[in-house]
């Protein structure tokens, strides 16, 4: 049986800030020692390749799957007759280079999640379901949840780290 690696789930409306704290979020996990993977959603239709390039030109030939690789990183990438699971997307991930795994989107998937907001949003605060930890705000509001500050990396990665820890038990 394959060992599932944590996943934690980064949401909010566009423009909350979730690629912004991703980027800040990320190293500072990193100095503490865990290895961190991200999965990322997107409305759009997504091109890793570029058009004319042989990898591109083999995905248009029809190949299933093409495994682009250079002495730094490779990259797959998968062409799906419909969309994937977030548990197969999950499942990819490589145990010997990742401990956590951060989701961008996917906010309907009943995983743990950290709920972004900001007040001078023009949208209210979303529904906060069970699987929603803690929020992470640039305003105070009551909640029976944890409340984070969106602008302290440190605090909102000492939740992570503690959270990481707690799943580790289990």
């Amino acid at each position: 049986m394959r060992v599932q690696i944590p996943l934690l789930g980064i949401t909010g409306y566009s423009g909350s800030g979730k690629t912004t704290l991703l980027e800040k979020l990320i190293p500072e996990l990193i100095t503490r020692g865990l290895r961190v993977s991200v999965i990322k959603h997107s409305h759009h239709n997504a091109q890793v390749d570029k058009e004319g390039k042989d990898s591109w030109r083999m995905k248009e030939a029809g190949s299933a799957q093409v495994i682009m690789a250079c002495d730094n990183r490779w990259a797959m990438m998968t062409e799906t007759p419909s969309p994937v699971s977030l548990d197969y997307l999950a499942q990819q991930f490589d145990r010997t280079l990742t401990d956590l795994i951060l989701v961008e989107g996917f906010k309907q998937e009943p995983i743990p999640k950290i709920l972004l907001h900001r007040q001078e949003m023009e949208k209210p605060l979303p529904e906060i379901d069970s699987n929603v930890l803690a929020l992470a705000t640039n305003y105070a509001l009551e909640t029976d949840r944890t409340l984070l500050d969106i602008n302290r990396v440190p605090q909102i990665a000492d939740f992570i780290e503690t959270w990481f820890k707690s799943q580790e038990v289990k």
